[in-house]
């Protein structure tokens, strides 16, 4: 048998083609060449700056999707977010744990992602990358946002058409207008409250703050002109669609929590967590700390602190151990080059490599990574993992 696989055509799934067409995506700066080069020189003209000046544009805003869904035979609801909300570090952290999604074309249902797709690319237990991507957050102080897409509530359906939006609206803002606590303070977001339903708490908390009817006003405001159609009451606040199947997403999203948190327990590797990230998958797993502290302690919340983290001593292992691993490669080239340098067969490739200059220049460098002063350098970057 011969076989041919083509990129051109989409998959057959169950003998069909796939609901899913973005595999077959054209890359849009080769598509549209023009159109790349335009974006470009407008960049350059808003920013004053000649077109042979390169053009540095930092990343200032980091806005996650949510795929959401209503219940379908044999999926549970995930649908208690409105089109936009943001999250506070634990209940972002909380998030970014489970890795929650809904059900889409391309999947096979819903549940927590990454154990079919991101595992078998990573040998590393997962708390290592939580543990950096945690102080990644904390040390740059990045808002936590986290856009809607597939439904907002269990009756409107919105595709993509979210996540094309906000970054569009981001675009429109000042960045001073973009700063999640002004944005609380000027009554943007609201947080989302603990409600009971038929007798029981739900924690809807966990869903962190999401945006009013002032946010839409104001900013959905600068690319729609009826923005109050758009984003009526029942998408801002999902609950009114249907309390019953809100109640039932959130419980969805506590227990997926609660049991994505009691695996690093079951493996061990919660040993390894640095310990604002210990309270919290303690917090997910049993609703308190092993000190009996809830989410709502000002004790936890304020482990999240960039200054608390920058003063603490687990932090501090972090960059002795950077410190340490960086003195150790630089004095194993320095073996490395020696050793090369040292064999008469070499001398050719010795002096046509210049590798006694190479060798002098590595010698300096086991000196600077070996001074206090380098040591103060680190201080805001992330370390390394103790112990790897």
């Amino acid at each position: 048998y011969h076989y041919v696989v083509s990129s051109a055509n989409p998959r057959i799934v169950n003998g069909k083609p796939t609901r899913n067409p973005r595999y077959l995506q054209q890359r849009p700066d080769v598509a549209n060449p023009q159109d790349t080069a335009s974006a470009l020189l407008a960049s350059q003209l808003a920013h004053k700056m000649p077109t042979g000046q390169e053009l540095r544009l930092p990343i200032d805003v980091v806005a996650a999707g949510r795929r959401n869904n209503p219940p379908e035979d044999g999926v549970p609801p995930l649908c208690a977010h409105n089109p936009l909300h943001y999250m506070e570090l634990p209940e972002l952290f909380m998030e970014f744990t489970s890795s929650m999604t809904g059900k889409s074309p391309s999947m096979t249902g819903a549940g927590s992602e990454g154990a079919m797709t991101k595992g078998p690319f990573n040998a590393l237990p997962a708390i290592i990358d939580l543990n950096a991507a945690l102080l990644s957050f904390v040390l740059t102080e990045y808002d936590g946002w986290m856009s809607a897409a597939g439904y907002v509530g269990p009756k409107v359906r919105v595709d993509h058409d979210i996540s094309m939006l906000v970054p569009e609206v981001f675009a429109r803002m000042t960045p001073e207008e973009r700063d999640a606590k002004a944005l609380v303070a000027d009554g943007c977001l609201e947080p989302v409250p603990d409600m009971t339903v038929n007798g029981r708490k739900v924690l809807a908390s966990r869903l962190g703050y999401r945006i009013t009817e002032r946010f839409a006003r104001k900013y959905f405001g600068r690319v729609f002109m009826h923005p109050h159609v758009v984003f009526d009451k029942e998408m801002l606040r999902p609950e009114l669609q249907d309390e019953a199947i809100f109640a039932e997403s959130v419980d969805v999203i506590v227990e997926t929590q609660r049991r994505v948190a009691q695996a690093y327990f079951d493996d061990g590797t919660i040993e390894m967590a640095c310990p604002p990230l210990r309270a919290l998958l303690e917090i997910m797993a049993n609703g308190k700390t092993a000190d009996g502290l809830t989410l709502d302690d000002p004790a936890v919340r304020k482990l999240f602190d960039r200054e608390v983290v920058l003063a603490s001593d687990w932090y501090h292992e972090r960059l002795d151990a950077k410190q340490q691993a960086d003195i150790k490669r630089a004095k194993d080239a320095v073996a490395a080059i020696t050793d090369f340098v040292n064999k008469e067969a070499n001398a050719e490739a010795v002096d046509r490599l210049d590798l006694r200059a190479e060798l002098d220049a590595t010698k300096a460098l086991v000196e600077t990574y070996s001074s206090a002063e380098y040591r103060q350098s680190l201080i805001g970057a992330l370390g390394r993992q103790p112990g790897m």
